[in-house]
């Protein structure tokens, strides 16, 4: 494969961009391929799919990385200040213009400059920007100075190029040197596959910075947004779980809820209606879900060998993960094993429920933790935070934090 130079995670991971699916993975290797270089870029797809991000990830992956990347939307400057705003202008050019004025292309000098909603561009500044294109230069308003300066340009639009130069909305020209390489972000409909990725970085990003539990969506939810069409695309989809969180604060958001938030009649939620979903989406899902499982798994039985005292490495070099995150709620932990416990190694993790995980927060199940491995050792502290992977000073803090019972005396 020619991809296999190209480091897709690493793309992924310089604009955060979430999505498994083929479509996602084959966009993520033509950013790759068209980064390094200064070729102009076009990239289409429908509004609120993420173009933006595609630009960033491309300037993020070049070799301008560490210069601006400066956004201009053509769409909201009014057609009568748009040169000036692209190029400048000249002191006194035209009313109102009090000084010399730098324009975005200036600005942008070294690095990446992203025309958005291009097709809403002026068609007589389509032509200044052709000059600046092949050229690489271009002069104030007003000005007859001529600027060269050494700008990559990428360019978006939500609207169908070919048609506007059909209908002379839009210079043949300039598309012919734009559509050279092109870049389509998929609409959410046709990678319906990747919601739930896009649910639980949504919805735990905003749950984390509006301190609300976050207790995820139920299945029939989950099911009832991947028959849904999203117009708006992922914006939508973001708006809505960003909504629905704080319409419901701390509940579990259930398809009731979503009907009522899209206001979707039952035509729309028919069961019997034809779902909007590649036939491979339920298979995904089921993946999905057994490997979260199993990563759970895996890091249960890492915390156990911790906790058994099989490191190979000193503490300082092994980050173990968070033992809370592992732990069942009240009542599931297996009974058999209730007696006290004097040994640190005894206080490993037993009986996880997978039907409960994602029901509870984190806060939560700290908490629980710290309870119960108190309880197993007598309320002590030392053991607790032995086996809890985190310093006495810490243990105190989270037992005053959390307001949990003395019962016992220090020892």
């Amino acid at each position: 494969e020619n991809d296999m130079s190209i480091d897709v995670n690493k793309i992924r991971k310089s604009v955060g961009f979430i999505g498994e699916s083929d479509q996602i993975h084959d966009m993520l290797t033509t950013i790759g391929q068209v980064a390094t270089t200064d070729i102009i870029v076009l990239i289409n797809g429908e509004s609120g799919s993420g173009k933006e991000m595609v630009a960033k990830a491309i300037h993020k992956s070049s070799k301008r990385k560490f210069e601006s990347m400066i956004t201009v939307n053509c769409a909201a400057i009014p057609a009568g200040t748009i040169e000036s705003e692209l190029f400048g202008h000249k002191k006194g050019s035209f009313t109102g213009a009090s000084e010399n004025r730098k324009g975005y292309f200036e600005a942008a000098d070294k690095g990446t400059i992203f025309l958005d909603e291009i097709g809403d561009m002026p068609i007589e500044t389509q032509a200044k920007l052709l000059r600046v294109i092949e050229q690489g230069e271009f002069m104030r308003v007003g000005d007859t100075h001529i600027q060269k300066k050494d700008v990559r340009i990428i360019a978006a639009t939500n609207r169908e190029l070919g048609e506007e130069v059909k209908k002379s909305n839009f210079r043949q020209d300039l598309y012919f040197r734009l559509k050279t390489i092109n870049i389509h972000v998929p609409p959410l409909r046709d990678h319906l596959s990747d919601i739930t990725l896009f649910i639980e970085r949504f919805g735990l990003e905003f749950t984390a910075k509006n301190d609300i539990a976050f207790k995820g969506f139920s299945l029939e939810a989950l099911t009832l947004l991947k028959r849904y069409n999203w117009p708006g695309n992922v914006r939508e989809l973001k708006n809505s779980v960003e909504s629905l969180l704080v319409m419901n604060k701390g509940e579990r958001i259930t398809e009731k809820m979503i009907i009522k938030h899209l206001k979707l009649d039952e035509f729309q939620v028919n069961s019997n209606l034809p779902v909007f979903v590649d036939s491979n989406t339920d298979k995904v899902e089921r993946e999905l879900i057994l490997k979260q499982l199993l990563f759970l798994r895996q890091d249960v039985n890492e915390v156990k060998q911790m906790l058994m005292g099989g490191r190979s490495s000193s503490p300082e070099e092994v980050q173990p993960p968070n033992p809370a995150l592992f732990l069942p709620p009240a009542g599931l932990v297996s009974t058999a094993d209730s007696k006290v416990l004097t040994h640190v190694e005894d206080g490993t993790i037993h009986a996880i429920h997978e039907d409960v995980i994602g029901e509870i927060s984190i806060h939560e199940l700290e908490q629980e933790m710290i309870e119960k491995t108190l309880d197993k050792f007598r309320g002590n502290r030392r053991k607790t935070a032995q086996v809890l992977n985190i310093s006495e000073r810490t243990l105190y803090r989270k037992i005053n934090e959390y307001g949990i019972q003395k019962q016992y005396k220090d020892s």
